[in-house]
Parts: structure tokens; C-alpha cells; sequence
């Protein structure tokens, strides 16, 4: 499965470098020319991939829904969509946390004393 952008490339390629028409171009592709001549009209989302990377940054742990609602609370009026695609888009993603360390070595054994009335149990705060 390709999607349109690699479609366009793709026929660009042939018509440039073949000197096949667009036309004939398409057909081998498979690639409808509606879609090859589509241009964008979206506005760029910089402001806002800026502001989401920034805020990404500043919280490594909040994901694509809690930097929403930070937006929210500033006043972005953008949907959850559109900042899941921005957020895809950025390679933002929820950092790991960095794993504890665990204890090198052998641990020494706790000596259980067998005489009678002899306290062996650990007990919290106990100091003699």
C-alpha cells in the first residue's frame, strides 16, 4: 500500500526522466491525475507544531491528550485530531522512564538464632 505523495513522486519521475506523459505516467503508477495534480490548500501549522513541541519539552510525560487539554487552556481551538496528527507528524511520543537500578552482588543472608526466647523477626524502628 503507497500513498499519494510516493503516487506523485513516482509519475514525476516517469514524465521526467522517461518522457512519458502524465497521462501514461498514471496509468502504469496506478495512480488516478485528479491526484497527481492535487495541491494542498491547508495552511502550514507551524505556530502550532512549535508550541506542541515546546510543551512536549516541558512535560516528557504527558502524551497527545494531556498536551490537548494544554492547549485547550490556552486557547487553541483545535480538535484532538489535529493535534494527534500534528503529534504523529513531529515523532513526538511519551519518553520511558529510566529503569531502577537493581542491587549488585549477593545480599547476606539473615542469621535466624535457634535458641529458645530469642527474638529473629525484623521489626520497623526497632532500635535496642
Amino acid at each position: 500500500m503507497v500513498g499519494p505523495a510516493v503516487k506523485r513522486e513516482a509519475v514525476a519521475y516517469l514524465q521526467a526522466g522517461h518522457g512519458l506523459s502524465e497521462r501514461r505516467a498514471c496509468r502504469i503508477v496506478g495512480a488516478d491525475r485528479k491526484m497527481v495534480r492535487y495541491q494542498s490548500r491547508r495552511a502550514p501549522d507551524t505556530e502550532l507544531r512549535g508550541r506542541l513541541r515546546e510543551l512536549a519539552n516541558e512535560r516528557r510525560r504527558f502524551g497527545y491528550r494531556r498536551l490537548f487539554v494544554l492547549l485547550r487552556r490556552e486557547g487553541e481551538p483545535s480538535g484532538i485530531n489535529r493535534i494527534y496528527r500534528l503529534y504523529r507528524e513531529e515523532g513526538l511520543t511519551v519518553r520511558k522512564r529510566k529503569a531502577r537500578r537493581k542491587a549488585i552482588g549477593t545480599r547476606a543472608p539473615i542469621l535466624v538464632e535457634a535458641w529458645p526466647n530469642t527474638r529473629w523477626s525484623l521489626v520497623a524502628g526497632f532500635r535496642p
